[in-house]
């Protein structure tokens, strides 16, 4: 069995659970999330402790597969709709800056347009800074797919650094072009 499939994941106080068939809802203070269950996998509802264990049917090795992933994505589910989930994005470059309007986001980056991205409903961002920007939402995976494609949109460079990049992200640095005589 997994080793991160084996560990129970304890719901924290006003985060309810409901499993419907295969249909995993889980509800809290910052939102609602839904998950279908692979056949695979089945999963026990004790109190405040979820565990999930893979079942006799099926092929034992597609649910060792699916038996630590489907953990992780529960837990995932639980943690964003208790305390949510954040990105934070630096832009580098003179003149470079990113504004918010409703749920539209504006970047200048040095194109002769701004780039606009239209914003989830259920997501949230913002900018602290105009050269920084705050994506926080529920859904792990909304909130990392919206920060990964406006991180593509100018990532950065490894000559000057210019680009957006993730807020702690290491960028290696090559030497430009030395001139011999």
């Amino acid at each position: 069995m997994s080793r991160i499939g084996k560990a129970p994941i304890t719901l924290p106080s006003g985060v309810s659970l409901d499993l419907k068939g295969r249909e995993v809802a889980v509800k809290g203070p910052k939102g609602n999330l839904s998950l279908t269950l692979r056949p695979e996998i089945d999963l026990t509802i004790d109190g405040p402790t979820v565990t999930l264990e893979p079942n006799g049917s099926g092929a034992p090795r597609a649910a060792r597969a699916f038996h630590g992933m489907t953990r992780a994505l529960v837990h995932n589910m639980v943690e964003g709709v208790s305390t949510g989930w954040s990105k934070t994005l630096d832009i580098i470059g003179v003149g470079w800056n990113a504004k918010v309007q409703g749920q539209k986001l504006t970047l200048n980056i040095g194109f002769c347009h701004p780039v606009d991205f239209d914003v989830a409903s259920d997501l949230k961002v913002e900018c602290p800074t105009a050269t920084q920007i705050v994506i926080t939402g529920p859904d792990k995976q909304a909130v990392g797919q919206l920060a990964a494609r406006i991180r593509k949109v100018r990532p950065p460079e490894p000559y000057k650094g210019k680009g957006i990049r993730y807020k702690g992200e290491v960028v290696r640095r090559k030497a430009g072009k030395s001139f011999g005589s």
